[in-house]
């Protein structure tokens, strides 16, 4: 007798970008869903947003619009997603869900109640080292995303670069090196877009349509 489109649904040829060789993800009928694509398309479109203004693509002026998507979209979206990744048992994917999330929520916060309490003087130095940092972090999690899949190692290896650069331009008050920042941010957010699509195009055909390249351990 065939299968059901339930057992279908869960079967465990269903990958997870987000994982490694082992990625076969052992779906049991329940009401949580693979949270991976979600936190992907979250990143993606917020960074990409941000990324059009860092680049000098779109005015200045409409700025702000940034502040919604990282409030809703980029940072309790993918705080969720980061959540939901603990119960999948994918610590990779609910460290880094879960801390860009954080990131999102920490730009909106920054934005809105605490860079005016930044002497003008230091600002440049204080969001460098805010950048900076989270470039560290990406770093690493660039390492343990070699043995996820190449699709992923992409993304992480982009956003730390953009890190990075962003941070180097802002701490030196230098608007071409946050450009290059802003142009690296869009390769950054689409190839987070080619996972995300991929996850849901492979997830709802039910073969791989998309390659992610499962990286080998």
């Amino acid at each position: 007798m065939e299968a059901s489109t339930s057992e279908r649904r869960f079967a465990s040829d269903h990958r997870d970008p987000t994982r490694g060789t082992d990625a076969a993800v052992s779906f049991v009928p329940t009401p949580v869903a693979d949270p991976g694509p979600l936190g992907l398309a979250a990143f993606a479109l917020t960074t990409f947003v941000l990324s059009m203004f860092n680049a000098d693509l779109v005015g200045a002026g409409g700025k702000p619009v940034v502040l919604g998507l990282a409030l809703a979209y980029g940072g309790l979206a993918q705080l969720l997603a980061g959540m939901w990744e603990f119960r999948t048992g994918n610590t990779f994917g609910a460290v880094a869900f879960t801390s860009y999330g954080a990131f999102w929520l920490s730009f909106f916060a920054l934005d809105q109640f605490f860079a005016k309490d930044i002497p003008k003087a230091d600002s440049g130095a204080a969001i460098g080292l805010f950048l900076i940092a989270w470039g560290v972090f990406t770093t690493y999690m660039f390492v343990a995303s070699l043995r996820t899949t190449a699709a992923i190692a992409v993304v992480f290896a982009l956003l730390a670069v953009t890190f990075i650069v962003l941070g180097i331009g802002e701490a030196n008050g230098n608007a071409d090196i946050v450009k290059i920042g802003g142009w690296t941010g869009l390769a950054t957010a689409v190839a987070a877009w080619y996972a995300s699509f991929a996850a849901v195009v492979n997830h709802t055909f039910g073969r791989v349509a998309l390659p992610v390249r499962p990286l080998a351990r």
